[in-house]
């Protein structure tokens, strides 16, 4: 079973706490019940409070992380990306019916910094899943608006433990392919999928090298549109990946031609991703990841609530709207009006040098 390879990485470094000492409410200790349980109510009820921006909200979805860790871990993390149009919502949904059949519970999250602007999210149409979204073994979670792309994937790594944690044992994550999502959403799940148009002659000058390097498994999906364009394009994308350097001496990324329409290739791109998967949790080299990913987590967190922490502090609000303002101007040094702006909060650098 998947529980049983990944039950190392689910035990992360912290210090020992009860549920009794980390929920402090009643409330917060049904929310924990319930997504062990795997209700939905409390699922979508916690990742609600996770997304959710006040610091008491904050608080206690921190303490609902930490208990939920030790039940988390054992799921398939996958992350798919491409470009718009390929077909992603309609793929996603045929592989997640697949993977239902096959016994699996299925969740789909979302990474989405576009949100931030719009309002919307790649997966606020529901519709583009309805058979999916509506069957009771599938969660879908559409990304958080008003965030910047460090808040999403902050908010969606979070999402990931809580979901394992209610018994899904496969995670998509879905992102745009544009930006820098597909780094943030790679560095967050097991295997990274690349989805292409069929017509690559111009699609591929397209595709940014970056993106290329993270994919693990390519599908040029809508295959059954032009099966002579899918295939050229499989041959192009060979080529092209022939010249990279691959993520895994043992793994050569594979071009596989899928429908989500018809069905095609999807069994066989979730072998594939298995094949790998497997592959990485039998020599420890999934392990392994999953603890680089945590650390870096870690950092970013860190980074993440220092800033927060800066832009709060009294002196570092009354002085930043002239030093803004002086930097725009080309007055200041963005450098050195950051020095000010460090020392307004206390923060001496040069003081290290001195002790």
């Amino acid at each position: 079973m998947i529980g049983m390879m990944l039950s190392e990485t689910a035990a992360v470094a912290a210090q020992p706490v009860s549920v009794a000492q980390a929920l402090r409410s009643d409330a917060d200790q049904r929310l924990y019940d319930g997504v062990l349980r795997g209700e939905l109510r409390a699922l979508a009820k916690t990742i609600t409070l996770i997304e959710s921006q006040r610091p008491d909200h904050r608080a206690r979805a921190e303490q609902l992380i930490q208990v939920l860790l030790p039940h988390a871990g054992h799921a398939v993390r996958l992350g798919i990306s491409g470009v718009p149009g390929v077909g992603k919502s309609t793929f996603i949904e045929a592989l997640g019916l697949h993977l239902i059949e096959a016994g699996h519970r299925v969740a789909v999250l979302a990474v989405d910094p576009s949100s931030s602007v719009s309002g919307g999210s790649i997966l606020g149409d529901k519709t583009r899943m309805e058979r999916l979204s509506q069957d009771p073994r599938a969660f879908i979670r559409p990304s958080p608006a008003g965030q910047s792309l460090g808040g999403v994937a902050e908010r969606t790594r979070e999402a990931i433990l809580v979901v394992e944690a209610a018994g899904y044992d496969v995670v998509i994550v879905e992102t745009v392919g544009v930006g820098q999502s597909e780094t943030a959403v790679a560095n967050m799940t097991d295997v990274f999928a690349l989805l292409q148009l069929p017509n690559a002659g111009d699609e591929l000058q397209g595709i940014k090298k970056g993106i290329m390097e993270l994919a693990d498994v390519i599908a040029v999906n809508k295959a059954d549109v032009d099966a002579k364009a899918a295939a050229r394009a499989k041959s192009q994308l060979e080529v092209a990946l022939h010249l990279m350097r691959p993520t895994y001496p043992d793994w050569r990324v594979p071009v596989l031609l899928t429908s989500a329409r018809t069905g095609e290739g999807v069994a066989e791109f979730w072998d594939t991703v298995m094949r790998l998967w497997q592959m990485l949790a039998d020599d420890g080299r999934l392990a392994a990841k999953r603890q680089r990913q945590a650390q870096a987590w870690l950092w970013e967190a860190i980074d993440a609530e220092l800033k927060r922490w800066f832009r709060a502090h009294p002196n570092v609000r009354a002085a930043l709207p002239d030093v803004e303002g002086s930097v725009a101007a080309g007055r200041s040094a963005p450098i050195w009006a950051a020095r000010q702006l460090l020392a307004a909060a206390g923060i001496d650098r040069m003081r290290q040098h001195k002790e």
